[in-house]
C-alpha cells in the first residue's frame, strides 16, 4: 500500500513511520502523497484517536525536502511546489481532527522541522537537531515554515534560525517553545505513548473543537473567540458532553470511547 511509510495501528493509536532510512527520511512527492492518505485514512476511522509521527532509525526524523526533484524548477514550477505541499500535508496535517504527536528521533531540517511544527504535540529525542537551512541553498522555507516557526518561538528567534540557517539542539528546541518534551531517544515512543494515552481518556468530538478552536487564532480575518464559542456551543449537542457531564454528576469517570 505504501512505500515510503509504515503504518501500524495499536489499539486506539495509529502510528506512521517515514520509512526511507538511506535519504534519512527525506521527503519527496510520493513521500508527501503517501503521509497525506495515512493521515486521511487515520482521521476518518473512529477507532483511532491519537496519531504518532515519527521516522525510521535514531538518525533522523526527516532531513529534510528532496531537493533533486526541484533544483531545476522555475518560478511557477516553485510556487505550485508549496502551494500543493502545504495543501496535500502541512496545512492538512494542522486541521487534522485527530491530534498528531510528533515524535522527533534525530534531525528534523527543512521540511522535517515543519512537518513536526504543523503536528500538534512536538516531542523530541535527546539527539535531536533542527533547523531551517533553506537560505543556504538560495531559497526560504516553503512548507509553512516561516510563519508556525515565529508563531512558536516568537520573530526574533524565528529569524535568527531562518537567516543563519543553523541548527539546534534538543535543549535549546525545548527552551524555546519549540518542543513540548526532550527525553533520551530509547525513551522517545514510550514518551509519545505515554501523551497518547491521557489523550485517549478525554472526549474524541471535544478535542476536535478544541482543535479548531486553537487553529482558529492563527487565521487571517478569522475571530478565535468567536470560533470558541460557536464550538463550545456545537458541544452541547454531542453524545460525548452527555456522558462527560453524567458521570461528573454520577463520580464516576466517563466513558467517551466504547
Amino acid at each position: 500500500m505504501y512505500n515510503n511509510i509504515i503504518s501500524e495501528q495499536n489499539g486506539q493509536v495509529l502510528k506512521i513511520t517515514i520509512n526511507r532510512p538511506a535519504q534519512l527520511n527525506a521527503l519527496n512527492k510520493e513521500t508527501i502523497d503517501e503521509l497525506h492518505r495515512a493521515l486521511a485514512a487515520g482521521d476518518e476511522d473512529s477507532s483511532i484517536g491519537v496519531i504518532i509521527l515519527t521516522g525510521s532509525g535514531e538518525k533522523s526524523f526527516v532531513a529534510g525536502a528532496d531537493i533533486k526533484e526541484f533544483a531545476d524548477f522555475n518560478i511557477a514550477q516553485g510556487g505550485e511546489l508549496a502551494l500543493q505541499g502545504q495543501k496535500t500535508l502541512f496545512t492538512f496535517l494542522e486541521n487534522l481532527s485527530t491530534p498528531v504527536i510528533a515524535a522527533v528521533n534525530g534531525f528534523a531540517l527543512g521540511g522535517g522541522l515543519e512537518l513536526a511544527m504543523a503536528s500538534h504535540i512536538r516531542l523530541a529525542s535527546s539527539n535531536a537537531r533542527m533547523g531551517l537551512p533553506e537560505v543556504s541553498l538560495g531559497v526560504i522555507p516553503g512548507y509553512g515554515g516561516t510563519q508556525r516557526l515565529a508563531q512558536l518561538v516568537g520573530k526574533g528567534k524565528a529569524n535568527e534560525m531562518v537567516f543563519t540557517a543553523g541548527m539546534i539542539k534538543a535543549d535549546e528546541a525545548l527552551s524555546w517553545g519549540l518542543v513540548n518534551y526532550v527525553v533520551e531517544p530509547e525513551e522517545l515512543m514510550a514518551k509519545a505513548e505515554e501523551i497518547a494515552a491521557k489523550i485517549l481518556n478525554n472526549s474524541a468530538t471535544a478535542i476536535a473543537s478544541a482543535i479548531r478552536s486553537i487553529n482558529a487564532n492563527f487565521e487571517d480575518g478569522v475571530n478565535g473567540y468567536d470560533v470558541e464559542i460557536e464550538e463550545f456551543g456545537k458541544c452541547f449537542g454531542t453524545e460525548d458532553f452527555k456522558e462527560g457531564t453524567t458521570a461528573f454528576l454520577e463520580k464516576r469517570k466517563p466513558n467517551f470511547r466504547a
